[in-house]
């Protein structure tokens, strides 16, 4: 890293050195913004993890468009940007609870009933076939999860991972199942009112 001080650059500055790749302005905006995006992140979660991990992925993604992103003013734009990630993360954890709860009423109906039995199927392979195109580990930890009713610390410690890590895999796992859950809980099993 370069021994240049960025301390007293301007926003701006930090951002044009940013998009030409400055690693240094990189560390100063790390430093000046992490405290504060992570307070808010805190605030909406309620999860120190969950927000942690949501201002590590703005920041990892933050250094991988450097060159393309065009930033007229960098608080504006990292709020936002982290705005839009916790309202992602939050319609993620509503769609698993509520999958959740559905399951969990479902499978005591199940049982006794043939029909339901197979709308049950039907859902887990919709589940299945939208989680294919997800990496092999992450795809593992859903179904560990979800099927397998593993904890998170218990995914962790089976996988080596952390826990923050294991929450991010679910999270993306749920949020790309979403649309295929909510279809087939309104349209196939006639379901209303969950979403």
């Amino acid at each position: 890293m370069s021994s240049k001080s960025y301390v007293n650059w301007a926003d701006t500055d930090l951002a044009t050195a940013l998009n030409q790749g400055d690693d240094g302005a990189f560390a100063e905006i790390y430093e000046r913004f992490w405290a504060p995006l992570h307070r808010m992140a805190v605030q909406k979660t309620q999860s120190k993890e969950a927000a942690e991990e949501l201002v590590q992925d703005l920041f990892l993604r933050l250094w991988q468009r450097r060159e393309s992103l065009l930033i007229d003013h960098l608080p504006r734009y990292l709020f936002a940007a982290l705005k839009f990630s916790i309202i992602d993360w939050i319609e993620s954890k509503a769609v698993h609870e509520r999958f959740v709860a559905y399951s969990e009423a479902f499978s005591a109906v199940a049982n006794n009933d043939a029909e339901h039995e197979l709308a049950l199927q039907d859902l887990t392979k919709t589940i299945d076939f939208a989680l294919e195109s997800l990496p092999d580990k992450t795809r593992d930890i859903f179904r560990l999860s979800r099927y397998g009713h593993h904890t998170i610390p218990e995914i962790a410690a089976r996988l080596g991972l952390s826990d923050k890590a294991v929450e991010y895999h679910l999270t993306r796992a749920l949020g790309l199942v979403r649309s295929h859950i909510r279809t087939v809980l309104l349209t196939s099993m006639g379901v209303a009112g969950l979403f």
